[in-house]
């Protein structure tokens, strides 16, 4: 099984107090690993020490056969952030403008579509389920069809690995199911690998084939199916803790 990344021996912090310490992870062509953990339990850290953005006070991290400080291979990385939230619904781009800025280093002087560009962006948007909405205002559209917007502007230049900080903040749940439905047609059938910052230990945990859990300055990871929430609990809070079930 080929490794597309290693976290090797890290430890972070801020103001000598570490808030990750002596982790180590390995992920693999073709993985979907969920990322999970109580608020404030590292997990967009983790993330952004794997993607060089956080570096490390020990340790280090290898992306595609590369240390992270040497990596320039960026085309094949995919970053997909909580942009639902945080996006400006009054920005005046259309979806073929917003899909279609990550093209703009193969476009000439004049920064125009040409044929072949404009091509790729309906390919992209047929594998989102978004080709109807190309020339439709970013801002008219609804919070998950927007989502799928900027995934089918990640796929534009064609990505081996692509990272997710909790994208679905602020979709609904039918837009969430869609999505999901979406990440596993591209890890299935594209063969892309998928890493995801989620708050929802149960829906990532039957999506994702492995699972990372951050809490306690530590990572423990699982395959989805070995994964027991009453064990999770124990080893991000201690022994003495256990999983209540709240039934309404």
């Amino acid at each position: 099984m080929d490794k597309v990344l290693e976290v090797k021996n890290i430890y972070f912090g801020y103001d000598e107090k570490y808030i990750l310490e002596n982790i180590n992870l390995n992920i693999y062509k073709g993985d979907f690993l969920g990322i999970v953990g109580p608020n404030g339990s590292a997990k967009s850290t983790l993330l952004k020490i794997m993607l060089g953005i956080l570096k490390p006070q020990k340790g280090g991290v290898s992306l595609l056969d590369l240390p992270i400080e040497k990596f320039n291979q960026w085309g094949k990385i995919g970053y997909i952030s909580q942009r639902v939230r945080d996006f400006n619904s009054a920005f005046p781009a259309t979806v073929e403008e917003v899909v279609g800025a990550n093209l703009y280093t193969q476009m000439g002087f004049l920064k125009f579509f040409n044929a072949k560009h404009k091509e790729k962006i309906r390919e992209v948007l047929d594998v989102v389920n978004m080709s109807n909405y190309q020339k439709h205002l970013i801002g008219n559209l609804s919070g998950g069809q927007q989502q799928r917007v900027f995934i089918a502007r990640t796929l534009i230049s064609n990505p081996e690995i692509i990272f997710m900080d909790e994208p679905l903040i602020g979709v609904d749940v039918q837009s969430q199911e869609q999505f999901y439905g979406l990440m596993e047609k591209l890890n299935k059938e594209l063969g892309i690998t998928l890493i995801m910052v989620s708050h929802d230990i149960g829906v990532i945990t039957n999506r994702a084939n492995r699972v990372a859990c951050v809490g306690n300055k530590q990572v423990f990871v699982h395959s989805s199916q070995d994964f027991n929430e009453q064990e999770y609990i124990k080893e991000v809070y201690g022994e003495n803790s256990s999983l209540l079930n709240h039934r309404h």
